[in-house]
């Protein structure tokens, strides 16, 4: 990957809001091109219409569903039509499962819904950016979930879908080999209310309690996790590494709890 941070290109899923807006700045932030790619597209505007005019003279927005395959492999196109390469690929679309009263009350689209986007989502931006970043040597960075290790009940279609992720990470490492690295990151608690269109966005309140569930004492921010992602994608910081998921949670999941 070119060392010319003016001319990095990097392909966000799920950038309108959330941890996806959070990634897409930093980003831009740091002088990359950035296509941002969401369904919601009201939510994709107010985010492009809030960048400085410089990182706008940066940034794509463009509207589509991560699980439609035509939509994927038109917004890849396009973002190589207008910056001619793609350097880094950010799988970040993701929902949340359903809320649904257990495994048996789930109905087999809802849980297919799931899987298409948290995984299969992966899969298409994978397949249809992987010729362009095999030419710039780029990187792809997955975002998983510590739900991929531990769970909480009735979250199945969720979890699975983000062990899927996991797996995917290193299958992609090994196939990808010699062209482009693949990683994942698996964030724990990330706070993004603050980070949301202005019709949703909320004011984050944490209660001690909330804080000291995390080691670290307190709870993540998008920065966070956007932090580790510009690391993976650059290869004269991360070059070693391929087939990794980096769990980043505030120490979260190794702390030992009890019930008294």
């Amino acid at each position: 990957m070119s060392n010319a941070s003016d001319q990095l290109v990097a392909f966000v899923t799920g950038a309108a809001q959330g941890l996806g807006l959070g990634i897409s700045k930093h980003l831009l932030d740091t002088g990359w091109r950035v296509t941002l790619f969401d369904r919601d597209e009201d939510a994709g505007k107010e985010a492009f219409d809030a960048l400085a005019p410089e990182q706008q003279d940066r940034a794509l927005f463009i509207a589509g569903d991560v699980a439609n395959e035509s939509d994927v492999k038109l917004a890849v196109q396009q973002t190589v039509d207008r910056f001619g390469r793609i350097d880094g690929l950010v799988n970040n679309a993701g929902i949340a499962n359903p809320r649904s009263g257990g495994i048996e009350h789930i109905e087999w689209d809802q849980w297919q819904r799931v899987i298409n986007v948290n995984l299969g989502g992966v899969f298409l931006a994978t397949k249809h950016a992987t010729q362009h970043l095999r030419h710039t040597k780029g990187a792809i960075v997955n975002i998983a979930s510590t739900r991929a290790f531990q769970s909480e009940a009735n979250t199945e279609s969720y979890a699975a879908s983000k062990g899927g992720v996991v797996a995917l990470t290193h299958a992609l490492a090994v196939s990808l080999a010699g062209d482009v690295r693949v990683n994942a990151i698996a964030p724990g608690w990330i706070e993004v209310g603050d980070w949301q269109k202005s019709s949703n966005r909320s004011r984050p309140e944490h209660s001690e309690t909330d804080k000291s569930q995390h080691p670290v004492g307190r709870v993540g921010t998008p920065n966070d996790i956007a932090q580790a992602v510009s690391f993976l994608l650059d290869a004269t910081k991360s070059g070693f590494m391929t087939g990794e998921t980096i769990r980043i949670d505030g120490g979260m999941t190794h702390k030992m709890i009890y019930v008294e």
